[in-house]
Formats: C-alpha cells, structure tokens, sequence
C-alpha cells in the first residue's frame, strides 16, 4: 500500500456536513467512508479518536485524528455510509 499524508481546506459548509456524518457514525459505533482530496477512505468502528492541540510562536492548531490499524476488517464494504 502506498504512504498518504494529505492536507485538504474544505468550506465552512462542507466542514459541517462531513461532521455531522461523522459523528452519526461514531455514536452508532459503525463503520463509514469518507473522500478526502479525492480518495474514499474507510473507517473501522474500531477506530481510536483523538483531538490533538498545538500552539506555536505565530499560530494554533487543533487536529481532530481517527486512527487504526489495518487489518481483515478494512475491506471495502458498499454498504458502508460516506462521511
């Protein structure tokens, strides 16, 4: 598999929507995918959330992060809400 690490701005409205999605999906505790820069991405149920902060000289940022590991469960499954 090939190593991503991409950073893609989104509107304001955008932004919400895929929010929104995204936390129908973690409260549910099911997977979904999410298409970010252009790549559908799944997400296990099993993934871990974070919200990371960081503060420099000149600005902040806050990151809020799903991780997991790949395993058999990562297959693509059609049935699988989009984020």
């Amino acid at each position: 598999m090939t190593t991503r690490d991409v950073e893609k701005s989104y509107s304001t409205a955008e932004v919400v929507a895929k929010l929104r999605r995204l936390a129908d999906a973690l409260e549910s505790e099911t997977p979904f995918r999410i298409q970010i820069a252009g790549e559908r991405v799944r997400v296990p149920a099993r993934a871990v959330f974070s919200i990371e902060h960081e503060r420099g000289d000149s600005e902040e940022e806050i990151e809020f992060q799903l991780k997991w590991t790949l395993g058999d469960d990562d297959e693509d499954d059609d049935d699988t809400p989009e984020v």
